[in-house]
């Protein structure tokens, strides 16, 4: 199973993934850049989306009224700041107007509308740091399962040069809450300096699914299931984006035992 999804660089949508082309339920995933006065239509009949603009400004426009106007800001993914999102309920379509070049990141999962549009604002995304040592990485917990959503679950996380992320070890494949919840997952990787790549493996206890890839700026990665860390060589930090969506809407994630011993205390 080709589990990378590499990036069309040249192109406006930059990325795709479906539930059809990643052979699963749940997520779906999209990369698209605009230019300055370019527009998007978002929305689906039976899905909700969390649009997270990635970088560059955005006006949005919902039933011809407009919302809210040049929400966004970053100039990249890895300014130290978080990121403007608008949640949009299935049925509900919004368009998209680059008021700057601008990219932005589509996530999407079953919904019914339980909830209705709202823009999720920059001081409400929770910041967080996570490990010690080279396996620090800060986290932006874009829609977490505290938040409104029906499916979704969107955070980004920053990972050094030099640091491993999703680390140790983790998986959410198996339906035995509270011990692991199942959630698929996509990754959309970036890299500063741009020419950058970063490692990530998806695999499993038994090996029956065991994929290691060299990831490159723009690329993402599909996780249907298994354990899957990130490690970033030395002189390029790395951005992801994740999505994840599942039966239910929650994340508790079992830790391969292999590597339990790294949750030690060293004396």
């Amino acid at each position: 199973m080709k589990l990378l999804v590499k990036a069309q660089l040249d192109q406006a949508e930059i990325a795709t993934v479906t539930p059809e082309s990643a052979g699963w339920h749940y997520v779906g995933f999209s990369a698209r850049r605009l230019h300055s006065g370019e527009t998007l239509t978002v929305g689906d009949a039976l899905r909700e989306s969390c649009v997270v603009i990635l970088s560059g400004t955005v006006s949005v426009t919902i039933d011809g009224a407009k919302r809210w106007s040049n929400i966004g800001g970053r100039r990249s993914v890895f300014d130290d700041q978080a990121p403007h999102a608008v949640y949009l309920p299935p049925g509900v379509s919004a368009v998209f107007d680059a008021t700057s070049d601008t990219e932005l990141g589509l996530c999407s999962a079953p919904a019914t509308g339980k909830y209705p549009a709202r823009l999720i604002e920059p001081g409400h995304i929770k910041y967080s740091v996570r490990g010690s040592g080279s396996n620090t990485r800060y986290v932006r917990d874009i829609l977490p399962q505290t938040e409104a959503a029906e499916s979704l679950l969107v955070v980004e996380v920053l990972t050094p040069g030099g640091h491993a992320s999703s680390y140790p070890p983790h998986k959410h494949d198996s339906d035995n809450i509270p011990a692991e919840s199942s959630l698929e997952e996509t990754y959309y990787h970036r890299l500063n300096p741009p020419q950058g790549f970063a490692f990530q493996r998806v695999y499993t206890d038994a090996r029956d699914l065991d994929e290691s890839m060299a990831v490159e700026d723009h690329d993402v990665v599909m996780v249907p299931r298994g354990y899957h860390p990130v490690v970033v060589p030395h002189g390029y930090d790395s951005y992801y984006l994740n999505v994840m969506a599942g039966p239910k809407r929650v994340w508790h994630f079992h830790n391969d035992p292999a590597h339990e011993w790294l949750f030690t205390p060293t004396k």
